[in-house]
C-alpha cells in the first residue's frame, strides 16, 4: 500500500488509504499520479503542479513543451515541481517524466481551460438521458464534430480517509466524439461546448457528481470544525446517532457511508488536488431539501464546501458557480427554503448562481441540461474571460423600500432592463409586455403571505396588495413549482426566487404537517 504525499495531505493530518494506480505500485518506481493520463488537459496561465512517488532521493525530471524541470524526491519517496505558466495549445504534446533510470510518457496533452464539476444526479445526469427525451440533446450527442472539450469522470466509492490516487486504468482523460459523449455530464459538457465555442482553446472538465448524496459528503471534513454551526453534525455522525442527526436544525438524512460528512471529497476531489484548475461547477440541494431532508444552513454548508475546496487547492479566490433548483412539486417546499439558501450563499466571495426556476419540469431530472450548462457558462466568460457583452444573471433581489402600502423592489444583474416573459422549451424567452408579474406575495406583521399586484416600473418592481394593507415583507416565486415565473431581464435570463425576511419563510419537517 502507497501511502499519499505528505506535502499535499498536511491540511488533513492523515494518511492516504487507498493504493495508487499508475505505472508501477512500488514505493521503489517512478510513480505520476493518476489524475495525469494520455489526452489530459492542462491549465493555461497558472503554475502547473505534477506530481507522483519515486525512489527517495531520486532525481525526478519533467519535459513538457519546451520546459524541463527538475527536483528530488524525499525521504518517503513523494515527489512535486511546476511548470511555468503554459500557453493554450490545442496540438497535442507529450509529457514526460524521468527519474535517471525510468521514464513515463503521457500523449496529447492539451493546454486550455480546466474546470472541476460535482454535484449529485443532476450533475451526473448524462447526455445520453438527456437526448432521449430532448431533440437538441440527441443532435449534440451525435454531432460528429469533435470539439476541443475533454472530460476526466471519477467515480470511485466513499472513502473515510482522504485518497491519495485514482486508477489511471478505470479514470483517465477521454478526447470527444460522439461515443465517448454519451456517458459525460450533460450540464457539465453544454457548459464546456460553451466554453469551447467562445474561447477557442481546449477545455478539460474533472467530474466527479454522484447521484442522491447530500452536500456532507463533498465537504472535507476540517471544514466541519471549522464552522460552529457544523460541528454538531459531525459529532453525531462519528457517534453513528444517524436518527438524531436527521432532527437536527439543519440535519441531514444519511442513507449511506457517502453521505457521511467529507466521504465523498476524500474518494473524488482529494486525489485530485492540487490539479490547476480555474474553478469549479455545482449542482445539487436535491438530497439537503427533499422528504425528512432539512434545508436549513444550507448556505452555511456551501461556505464550508467552497472554503475547504479552496484551502486545499490552494487558491483562496477560485471561482465556483453554481445552479438553483428548479420548479418540482408543489409539495417540496423544502425546495422553496433551498433556493433561497442558494441565493443567499451569493454573499461568498467568487460565486454566481445559474437560475432554473423557468425550467420546471415533472422529472426531478429535467431533460434541458443546455440552458443549465449555458447559463452556468455566462459567469466565467463575463467575469474572467473578459466578455464583456455577456451579461452573467438574470435580476437578483437587491433590496425592498416599504411606503404605506406599496413595495418597490430594487434588483442587481438588470441586464438591459426588467421584462414579462415566458419561456417555451429552449426558445429565448418571449417578452409579454401586457401581462401581470405573477407569484408575488406581500405580508404584514403577521407573517400571513397573500397575492399581490406586481408591475415593472422602470428599473423596480412596485408591488401591492388590497389585503395587506401595511406590508413588511415581499417574496416572489417561493413556492415548489411555480408555473411561469415571469420577471426576466432583457438579456433573457429569468429572476431568482426571493424572500425579504427569511424568518418569513418557515420550514417544519412534513410528519409535523397538518394532514
Amino acid at each position: 500500500m502507497v501511502h499519499g504525499m505528505s506535502s499535499r495531505h498536511t491540511y488533513w493530518g492523515l494518511v492516504a488509504c487507498v493504493a495508487v494506480a499508475g505505472a508501477s505500485t512500488s514505493g521503489a518506481q517512478l510513480e505520476v499520479t493518476g489524475v495525469f493520463s494520455d489526452h489530459a488537459v492542462l491549465q493555461q496561465g497558472v503554475r502547473v503542479p505534477v506530481w507522483g512517488k519515486a525512489t527517495p532521493g531520486a532525481v525526478v525530471s519533467v519535459e513538457f513543451a519546451g520546459q524541463k524541470k527538475a527536483t528530488k524526491s524525499s525521504k518517503a519517496g513523494e515527489w512535486m515541481l511546476h511548470l511555468d505558466p503554459l500557453k493554450s495549445n490545442l496540438t497535442g504534446t507529450a509529457l514526460k517524466v524521468r527519474d535517471g533510470k525510468r521514464e513515463i510518457s503521457f500523449t496529447d496533452l492539451v493546454v486550455g481551460e480546466v474546470w472541476l464539476a460535482s454535484g449529485q444526479s443532476n450533475m451526473q445526469f448524462s447526455l445520453a438521458a438527456c437526448a432521449s427525451r430532448l431533440p437538441e440533446g440527441q443532435d449534440a450527442m451525435t454531432n460528429p464534430a469533435s470539439l476541443g472539450v475533454r472530460m476526466l469522470r471519477i467515480g470511485c466509492g466513499a472513502a473515510e480517509h482522504p485518497v491519495a490516487d485514482i486508477d489511471r486504468e478505470q479514470y483517465h482523460w477521454k478526447t470527444d466524439s460522439p461515443n465517448v459523449r454519451k456517458g459525460q455530464s450533460a450540464a457539465a459538457y453544454f457548459f464546456a461546448r460553451r466554453l469551447h465555442e467562445e474561447l477557442k482553446v481546449p477545455i478539460g472538465i474533472i467530474e466527479t457528481s454522484w447521484g442522491g448524496k447530500p452536500i456532507e459528503g463533498f465537504i472535507p471534513r476540517p471544514e466541519f470544525e471549522n464552522h460552529e454551526a457544523l460541528k454538531p453534525i459531525l459529532r453525531l455522525a462519528d457517534q453513528n446517532k444517524l436518527e438524531e442527526l436527521k432532527r437536527l436544525v439543519g440535519g441531514v438524512w444519511v442513507r449511506n457511508d457517502a453521505g457521511l460528512p467529507g466521504r465523498i471529497f476524500n474518494s473524488r476531489l482529494a486525489p485530485v488536488a492540487p490539479y490547476a484548475v480555474r474553478g469549479a461547477i455545482w449542482y445539487q440541494a436535491e438530497s439537503n431539501a427533499g422528504v425528512a431532508e432539512d434545508p436549513r444552513n444550507y448556505r452555511l454548508k456551501m461556505g464550508a464546501m467552497i472554503e475547504g475546496w479552496r484551502r486545499v487547492w490552494k487558491q483562496p479566490a477560485m471561482p465556483v458557480y453554481f445552479v438553483q433548483l428548479p420548479g418540482f412539486r408543489d409539495e417540496f417546499d423544502g425546495w422553496t427554503r433551498v433556493r433561497e439558501e442558494q441565493r443567499l450563499s451569493l454573499e461568498i466571495p467568487n460565486t454566481g448562481m445559474a437560475v432554473t426556476i423557468d425550467l420546471r419540469d415533472a422529472d426531478i431530472h429535467p431533460a434541458n441540461k443546455i440552458d443549465v450548462g449555458e447559463r452556468l457558462a455566462k459567469w466565467p466568460l463575463a467575469l474572467h474571460y473578459g466578455k464583456k457583452d455577456v451579461i452573467p444573471s438574470g435580476p437578483l433581489f437587491k433590496s425592498a423600500r416599504f411606503t404605506g402600502t406599496t413595495v418597490r423592489v430594487s434588483f442587481a444583474h438588470l441586464g438591459g432592463g426588467l421584462m414579462a416573459a415566458r419561456k417555451e422549451g429552449l426558445a429565448a424567452p418571449k417578452e409579454t409586455p401586457a401581462t401581470d408579474l405573477a407569484h408575488f406575495e406581500l405580508a404584514g406583521e403577521d407573517g400571513v403571505w397573500h397575492p399581490a399586484l406586481a408591475k415593472i416600473a422602470s428599473e423596480q418592481v412596485v408591488v401591492t396588495s388590497t389585503a395587506v394593507p401595511k406590508p413588511v415583507a415581499v417574496r416572489y416565486a417561493c413556492s415548489g413549482a411555480p408555473k411561469n415565473a415571469n420577471l426576466y431581464n432583457r438579456a433573457g435570463l429569468p429572476a431568482s426566487p426571493f424572500c425579504s425576511r427569511l424568518d418569513f419563510l418557515p420550514w417544519s419537517p412534513p410528519t409535523a404537517k397538518k394532514k
